[in-house]
């Protein structure tokens, strides 16, 4: 069966090859890039709509930079707030580390891409902090390199939209077609 998702990220070439240093220090032969693929309306708006038909919760979050417009158009197709958590505390301003209202709230984490699942978990943490019920993450790709048995370590459903081995399997599919 094919993952429609999975097909746009391919044709949007989210899936790149070469040497790539990850955000988790870990080398890689091929990088996810879904922050410039959701730039295109009909694959933010796909995977929005998957996430806001799929999951129940109050406020949608996303971890800056890459959680923020999958926050918004989630938010947007579930018609229901979102949350931004910086990435590094401010030291001006308010100095708060999530812009929007999350406490007491039922709160949907969204990633773009996991791999260790250190975003998600501080993601999550954060939230927790400022008085979330967080206890979900919903990554867009995940790169199946630990993320999932660490969140769930951490009593964290982990609920991944593409797995990273399916995405490969559907590029080389599509190549030979």
């Amino acid at each position: 069966m094919v993952n429609s998702i999975a097909a746009q990220l391919i044709s949007y070439k989210a899936i790149e090859t070469g040497d790539f240093t990850l955000a988790s220090g870990a080398k890689s032969t091929y990088y996810i890039d879904v922050k410039t693929a959701v730039t295109h309306p009909d694959l933010l708006n796909a995977i929005a709509k998957n996430v806001a038909d799929s999951y129940e919760f109050d406020v949608v979050a996303g971890v800056a930079v890459g959680g923020v417009s999958l926050a918004v158009a989630t938010a947007l197709a579930a018609q229901k707030p979102y949350a931004i958590i910086r990435a590094e505390e401010k030291c001006h301003g308010k100095k708060e580390m999530i812009i929007g209202n999350v406490r007491n709230k039922r709160v949907l984490l969204i990633e773009d891409v996991t791999t260790s699942g250190g975003s998600a978990l501080y993601g999550i943490e954060t939230l927790r902090a400022a008085g979330a019920q967080a206890d979900r993450v919903v990554t867009v790709v995940d790169r199946e390199q630990g993320a999932e048995a660490l969140l769930c370590q951490q009593g964290i459903e982990f609920l991944p939209l593409v797995r990273v081995s399916e995405l490969l399997k559907e590029k080389q599919f599509l190549q030979q077609a």
